[in-house]
């Protein structure tokens, strides 16, 4: 912008000699201010266009995605609203700068457009519309582009430059404005000086913490209002404040302390060395006494117990820059041990939702972890909750990119009880997994789930767990099928083994069940993302879909590029284990290569001591009614109803037999003709049986 102006400069010179020279000193600066850049931006030393090319689409499409504290709400910061930059600037200037730049920005846009021909000769002039571009033009261009940025607006501080600028600009306007009514000068001045003072006077109080200054168009005095509407000490620079806080009210005794460790290592490297002695980090075998946070409250409910009962840090902004929180309550006040001690009694009046290490309660949007008989250590780490959005794209989830929120807390002691205290969002829930969390990689002590939609969720988890079939080839997904829904199953389950997309393509035998406009493709299109059906948990990935109550032909389904399923899915094994019991005692229709039982409207295969070969063959199933209009026209000329398949199709795997059951028609039968072939060899074995 300034080479810019410079050339306009060097078209409007009176003569060639005031040409050269301006043209000789906007050189002059082109070359300097390009050589000092340069020197200073080694990235750009070994390939200048790729630099360049690569800062500017950084700058417009910035790869990591954040979620972000913004006016309450935990946002995407590829999704922010248009206004996030222009917001920030607003609430975080101070007030005579915000309002003398208000005024230098409407007088140079004022003079402009009023005597829009002077401008381009009227250096002074051209120089406020400079400002006003380099200050608005940024702002808007994040705005129209929704650019990638987080963590406040620090990406755009550049802007304020000329945003302070313009403000001097506006006093200036107004000093001239008023040169001849000196006493309104002089209030004018000492307005500015009075507001200038108090912003020193703030910045005074917030020191060392001058980078959480807000004005007074925020709210700062409500209880916990600035830390759940905005980001505050994301950087954790107060910790070294807390940590000498916890330090004197335990003086001359080992102090243990849980939070962010590689944050709390670095602000106890600062202590006197008599206090580092003193200063326990994550003491393994030892519940610590205090936790230390900064409670950006997007991604820490705002209304956690702990910190509305035990927040026991100075308040400073009410506590906006960080929270130390005893977690022993032989080191509470009356009202933060009253304040759990309710909570505990309002939890265990009902049942808990997960019954595991803890007893896990859920009463309202709070969660209580509750353990009776609470030996040390088994307070250790942080309890957590992972919430899975009924949908994916609300309280700032990023479909695709993740699946759930995580909320998490630490532990109290209150006598031989512990109790932990985790509240949730307001949006509808699917589903939750609830555990226990330590190590530096939050390893899993326990896990448990409760599924708002699918009450047997986790029950079924435990069933799958416990002996599955094989898996189906090439997908490491299990697939089941039971009473209208279709089970997606894997252990040893990762994130990144659920990030990509499934589809589920499914074909009813009649295209007549199809809306309109899917008959001319031929079956429904169900695709979704895994965190909208499923949850992961102790290392166990479950996702449940419900199926169309038509008949159906054929399922396709799978993830994107990865793997691909058709036909049908296989029964639970639930279900196979409790045909399995029925039979018990009960004599076969048939007995071979497989016993065949005939009952309750199916047909059982089952066979002892089975292995994969056994099964590998296909089956065959001839089904002769008694009437011989009961089948399709296209089958009467050879008056049986083919229903052959595939083992894996209607069975599996139990306990290790193979057992497999086949519904049928629900027409009266004649006979039933069936067994294995394998393809062109002919028939392996075979029976008839007759009506049970």
């Amino acid at each position: 912008a300034v080479v810019g102006m410079r050339v306009l400069d060097v078209g409007l010179a009176r003569d060639w000699r005031e040409r050269r020279r301006r043209l000789a000193t906007g050189g002059l600066f082109a070359l300097s201010a390009g050589l000092v850049w340069y020197g200073v931006s080694p990235d750009a030393w070994s390939n200048l266009p790729a630099h360049l090319g690569g800062a500017w689409s950084l700058a417009a499409d910035h790869p990591t995605i954040k979620v972000t504290l913004f006016q309450g709400a935990a946002l995407p910061s590829d999704a922010l609203p248009a206004h996030y930059g222009l917001t920030w600037l607003l609430i975080t200037t101070p007030p005579p700068i915000f309002l003398l730049g208000v005024v230098g920005l409407a007088a140079a846009l004022a003079q402009g457009l009023t005597r829009l021909e002077s401008v381009w000769a009227n250096t002074r002039r051209r120089f406020w519309w400079l400002l006003a571009g380099c200050c608005g033009l940024p702002l808007l261009a994040v705005a129209l582009a929704g650019a990638n940025i987080y963590d406040g607006w620090r990406q755009l501080y550049f802007v304020y430059v000329p945003f302070v600028l313009l403000a001097a600009g506006g006093l200036h306007w107004i000093a001239a404005a008023l040169s001849r009514q000196r006493w309104r000068r002089v209030g004018v001045y000492g307005l500015l000086g009075l507001g200038m003072g108090l912003t020193l006077l703030q910045m005074a109080q917030l020191h060392p913490w001058q980078h959480l200054y807000f004005n007074f168009l925020v709210d700062r005095t409500t209880l916990n209002q600035l830390r759940t509407q905005y980001e505050l000490d994301y950087w954790r620079v107060t910790f070294r404040e807390g940590l000498e806080y916890a330090l004197g009210r335990q003086p001359g005794e080992p102090v243990a302390v849980t939070g962010v460790s590689v944050r709390m290592k670095e602000a106890a490297a600062t202590l006197e060395a008599t206090d580092r002695r003193r200063l326990l980090l994550a003491a393994a075998g030892r519940d610590p006494d205090y936790a230390l946070s900064f409670l950006t409250a997007g991604f820490e409910r705002p209304t956690r117990p702990d910190v509305a009962f035990n927040s026991v840090y100075p308040l400073l902004y009410n506590n906006i820059a960080l929270s130390l929180r005893a977690l022993d309550a032989s080191r509470m006040d009356a009202a933060a041990v009253a304040g759990y001690e309710e909570l505990y009694r309002a939890a265990v009046v009902g049942e808990p939702i997960i019954r595991g290490e803890y007893a896990v309660y859920l009463t309202g949007r709070t969660v209580v972890f509750v353990k009776e008989d609470c030996r040390p250590g088994e307070r250790a780490g942080r309890f957590g909750v992972k919430v899975y959005p009924a949908a994916a794209a609300q309280g700032g989830l990023i479909p695709g990119r993740d699946d759930y929120r995580y909320f998490s807390n630490v532990g109290v002691r209150l006598g031989e009880m512990c109790l932990a205290v985790i509240g949730l969002p307001d949006y509808p829930i699917a589903h939750l997994v609830a555990g226990r969390y330590a190590g530096p990689a939050n390893g899993i002590v326990w896990e448990g789930a409760y599924s708002f939609i699918h009450p047997e969720l986790a029950e079924m988890a435990a069933e799958l767990g416990e002996r599955r079939p094989g898996e189906t080839p090439g997908t490491g997904f299990e697939l089941y099928r039971q009473e209208g829904t279709l089970i997606y199953y894997r252990e040893g389950c990762r994130r990144r083994d659920t990030a990509a997309r499934f589809f589920l393509h499914i074909v009813p035998e009649d295209v007549e069940d199809l809306a309109v406009e899917r008959r001319e493709y031929g079956f429904e299109n169900w695709g979704f993302y895994f965190g909208q059906q499923g949850l992961r948990f102790a290392g166990q990935c479950l996702a449940t879909v419900e199926l169309p109550g038509y008949a159906i032909a054929e399922v396709r389904t799978g993830q994107e590029e990865y793997w691909e399923f058709r036909g049908n899915p296989p029964v639970a094994p639930g279900v196979l284990r409790e045909w399995d019991a029925d039979l018990a005692g009960v004599a076969a229709d048939f007995r071979g290569e497989f016993d065949l039982y005939w009952r309750d409207n199916a047909l059982t295969y089952r066979r002892e001591s089975c292995a994969a070969e056994d099964t590998a063959a296909g089956f065959f199933l001839h089904i002769t009614p008694v009437a011989a209009g009961d089948l399709a026209a296209e089958r009467r000329e050879y008056g049986f109803e083919g229903r052959d398949f595939a083992f894996a199709r209607w069975g599996g795997n139990v306990d290790g037999s193979c057992l497999a059951v086949v519904p049928l028609p629900g027409y009266e039968i004649a006979g039933i003709r069936t067994g294995q072939y394998p393809a062109g060899v002919g028939e392996v074995w075979s029976a008839e049986l007759g009506p049970p």
